[in-house]
């Protein structure tokens, strides 16, 4: 049995009692239930600009949030970013605060992406919006105070799925030159069979039941496809520097472990690293007294790769 640490032992008890059964309800209802239990936006930590906008997408209208931290270089290093939520919730509200942390942090234009939800939007769909926003950020990215020739995608769970899909994306089309990607508790696949899905499928918020309904949204027509799963590429050589940040008592946490695995021996040069003891999704809890080291950790670790490209 794993020993917690008693402040991750006492929001687990708190997220298992209170995170709605996702498998038992419409994924509108769902929506509505997370954003009721939000708490208002903070708008913390303060930007020099914070600038909604919307985009062409290819499924029409597409929202973006780019944040621009107190910075004095004018050509900022550009991250494309995907939120989590199982490809189901979440917006640019639920990650506005680790968006802001993030750019701050790191130093870096944070360029958000509302992209498509499942089901009414299945994938490739989000895939398809946030290749657009990447696309959009290598143009556009300078009129913010970015640089369109230094991009890395990142994002968090079903975000990390989408930013792996589109480095390959990337690399495959001859698209924007991508740095970086950053995978933080990433979904990397729908293998429920793995140790850490046996070990904490259930009990630690983040449950077998409710990945499994995710992907039924997600892709209802099946996971063999690259802009699905990364791993059905036919190879991962080529790909750019990877930071793959996994958490112990997550059921994904062995499918991102063996991610980072492979694409070292593709010779891609990755850094990875998982937080042991804590669970899915701790990043987006600030008020976690490990929060906040373990994004100090990270923001290091994109400033190295930013600053010192190929050196994990």
């Amino acid at each position: 049995m794993t020993t917690l640490e008693p402040e991750v032992a006492a929001m687990l008890e708190v997220l298992n009692n209170s995170f709605p059964d996702v498998t038992t309800m419409d994924p509108a209802e769902v929506r509505e239930v997370i954003r009721g239990r939000r708490a208002p936006l903070t708008r913390q930590p303060d930007m020099q600009t914070v600038t909604d906008l919307v985009i062409d997408g290819p499924g029409g209208d597409l929202a973006l949030r780019v944040f621009r931290p107190h910075d004095p270089v004018s050509d900022l290093p550009v991250v494309v970013f995907a939120h989590g939520g199982g490809f189901v919730f979440c917006d640019l509200d639920s990650h506005d605060e680790f968006c802001r942390s993030m750019a701050e942090g790191v130093g870096v234009l944070v360029v958000s992406v509302d992209y498509r939800l499942a089901p009414e939007h299945p994938g490739p769909a989000a895939f398809d919006d946030v290749y657009a926003a990447l696309e959009w950020s290598a143009e556009h990215a300078a009129e913010f105070g970015g640089d369109g020739a230094r991009l890395i995608v990142a994002g968090d769970s079903a975000g990390g799925n989408l930013a792996a899909t589109v480095a390959i994306a990337a690399r495959d089309r001859s698209g924007p030159s991508v740095a970086g990607q950053v995978l933080i508790y990433p979904v990397i696949d729908d293998d429920f069979e793995t140790e850490s899905y046996r070990r904490f499928g259930a009990g630690y918020y983040n449950t077998t039941s409710s990945m499994k309904w995710y992907w039924q949204q997600y892709a209802p027509h099946g996971t063999d496809d690259a802009r699905l799963v990364p791993t059905r590429t036919k190879t991962l050589a080529g790909l750019p520097d990877a930071i793959i940040l996994t958490a112990e008592l997550d059921p994904p946490c062995s499918a991102g472990d063996d991610y980072a695995a492979r694409l070292a021996s593709s010779g891609v040069p990755v850094t990875h690293h998982r937080f042991d003891g804590l669970f899915h999704g701790f990043l987006t809890f600030p008020s976690l007294p490990q929060t906040e080291p373990a994004r100090r950790k990270i923001w290091a670790l994109m400033e190295r790769m930013i600053h010192h490209p190929h050196s994990a």
